[in-house]
């Protein structure tokens, strides 16, 4: 009654045998749902329509040439094989590449990752860090043999030669690319003296440009300690990366003028500062000058300076008055002074003699009386003229 009896590895691995023989090669449209980016790389999620619904396995490598990052809702065409799971007995596709249904679904994606990112406020103004005037260092993140490159340095040196480059070379499109621009972001990043940095590149299609629209980079451009530009494509091109960056560039030529004064205006600035420099100062000056006159000759200023003048003339007549009563006392004492000296004078012994007195001398002594004369003895007698003596 029961032949051929097999068991369930067997069972599901003929099962596996026919179906991976018989589907070796698949091109399979549908909607993706539960994607996971596991912390191997592999990526694991499911595709489905209306109707049915598959597992779908993409391993690492494989998926590192799919140039967008697969997001719920976004359709899908996967290239592959139909492989068995045998542990769970599960078919599932062994997807080997991946493309968007269509330009329309990778703009859906790029709806939804710019709501998701403004919801957090990523784009948010008061996140914006200011872009420095005088850079002296500018990192630079493009293709080293890109002509963006080629036009940013030319433009530099044109417009400031003052300021150093500094190249983060990486690839800007197709696979790797996004990982790529954001290990040359972190890379600049960890570098003190680079004042503002420019991400970008030139025009493409929708995919070319797509590495600027992944998540990746948009959060390593909101992480950024420096300040950065995104010069991403033509004016008209619009990424998520632009409006993370903390200024937009409608190309990387217009985001290296952004980034750089201009060495011609700047001469044209100092110039006209020096020439004018002068007659600005003396119109500063006057202008200082007026205000100051203005508030010296006001009413209360004037009340203070006509008490000083009344206090200098108060003290200046004390002073006059002192000097008087100095005065005074001075030719008062002079004049007794006088009356003295005249005195003095009038008993001067050479004023006496002139007036025909002598001086009597005995012994060398003067007699001032007769009793004192002794006759006998030699007597000198002083004239005013000379001198005598007499009985010697």
């Amino acid at each position: 009654m029961f032949e051929n009896i097999l068991s369930v590895s067997e069972i599901t691995n003929l099962i596996k045998s026919v179906l991976e023989d018989g589907f070796s090669e698949v091109n399979v449209i549908g909607e993706i749902s539960n994607f996971k980016a596991h912390v191997s790389g592999h990526w694991y999620f499911t595709l489905k329509d209306a109707n049915a619904q598959i597992n779908c396995t993409m391993w690492r490598g494989l998926n590192n040439y799919v140039f967008f990052t697969p997001q719920d809702g976004m359709k899908v065409i996967v290239s592959g094989k139909i492989t068995v799971y045998p542990p769970r007995g599960n078919y599932q596709i062994d997807v080997r590449a991946m493309k968007p249904a269509g330009m329309g679904e990778l703009q859906l994606a790029f709806e939804k990752l710019k709501q998701k990112l403004a919801a957090e406020g990523l784009f948010d103004p008061e996140h914006k860090k200011p872009i420095p005037k005088f850079p002296q260092k500018i990192g630079i993140v493009t293709a080293i043999d890109g002509a963006a490159l080629q036009d940013m340095k030319s433009i530099a040196a044109r417009r400031y030669p003052l300021c150093e480059l500094v190249i983060a070379p990486c690839r800007v499109q197709g696979e790797g690319a996004a990982e790529e621009i954001v290990s040359s972001i972190k890379l600049l990043n960890q570098y003190d003296d680079i004042d503002v940095i420019i991400v970008g590149r030139g025009g493409g299609s929708l995919e070319d440009l797509w590495p600027f629209n992944e998540e990746i980079v948009a959060r390593a451009i909101f992480d950024s300690k420096i300040p950065i530009i995104s010069a991403v494509g033509h004016e008209i091109d619009f990424t998520i990366a632009d409006f993370v960056a903390d200024l937009r560039a409608p190309t990387p030529s217009a985001a290296m003028e952004l980034a750089t004064p201009n060495i011609e205006e700047l001469f044209a600035f100092i110039n006209e500062f020096s020439y004018y420099f002068t007659q600005n100062m003396y119109n500063i000056i006057e202008d200082y000058k007026y205000q100051v006159t203005q508030l010296i000759t006001s009413y209360g200023f004037r009340i203070p300076y006509d008490n000083i003048k009344n206090r200098i003339q108060y003290l200046d007549n004390l002073i006059f008055r002192f000097q008087t009563l100095v005065d005074n006392k001075v030719n008062h004492e002079k004049n007794k002074l006088e009356l003295l000296s005249s005195k003095i004078q009038s008993y001067d012994v050479s004023n006496v003699l002139k007036r025909g007195f002598a001086i009597v001398k005995q012994n060398g002594k003067v007699v001032h009386r007769l009793k004192e004369l002794c006759l006998e003895n030699p007597i000198q007698l002083h004239f005013y003229d000379g001198e005598i003596k007499v009985n010697e």
